[in-house]
């Protein structure tokens, strides 16, 4: 029994860790929609006239990004929507980690389905934000001239969901295995 208390807390620390990298990213994911809100406006207020250094911000953001304007413009649209998609799932993970901490325990019923809801959606909602970036991206291909092209990456999230899937079956597994004991107990103090 000494080696399952170990263990358990073992995965509430993981767990309280996870709960505050939950709590980071969706900070970070909040910044970087403001951040891309930020730069589409203040790229938007300057006027084409003022020169830094001898160049027009245009030339500014070709000399030192390697890219054109509305390429910025195109990839803080999109990043709007993928801050967004990571700030909605990362407040679903803080959320099952806080259920987590209060249960005390992942091995129960509601807490494996819980997890397996995450795995879902780990891998749906950066998908959907992917792709309504893409659609942003692609509209603004059309409208604007001179908009390169952006690729996503979202096979870290496909790999994760997997994973939380996986662990959530695993814990479904375990709310098994102690319901089985409990009830054996019980009919064990009935015979007594």
């Amino acid at each position: 029994m000494e080696n399952n208390s170990k263990t358990l807390k073992t995965i509430q620390t993981l767990c309280k860790v996870g709960r505050i990298l939950s709590k980071i990213t969706f900070i970070i994911c909040i910044v970087g929609a403001a951040l891309c809100v930020a730069g589409i406006i203040s790229l938007a207020l300057i006027p084409e006239g003022i020169k830094f250094d001898g160049l027009t911000i245009q030339g500014l953001v070709q000399k030192h990004a390697g890219v054109s304007v509305n390429t910025c413009y195109a990839a803080m649209a999109a990043g709007i929507a993928l801050c967004a998609g990571g700030a909605v799932l990362a407040k679903f993970e803080e959320l099952y980690f806080k259920r987590e901490l209060a249960s005390g325990t992942p091995f129960t019923f509601d807490g494996a389905k819980e997890l397996i809801r995450l795995g879902v959606l780990t891998i749906a909602i950066p998908a959907v934000a992917a792709l309504v970036a893409a659609i942003i991206f692609g509209v603004m291909r059309a409208v604007l001239p001179d908009v390169d092209e952006m690729k996503y990456n979202i096979h870290l999230y496909l790999g994760m969901g997997i994973g939380y899937i996986f662990a959530g079956l695993i814990c479904r597994y375990g709310a098994e295995l102690f319901a089985k004991k409990g009830k054996k107990e019980k009919q064990q103090e009935e015979v007594l």
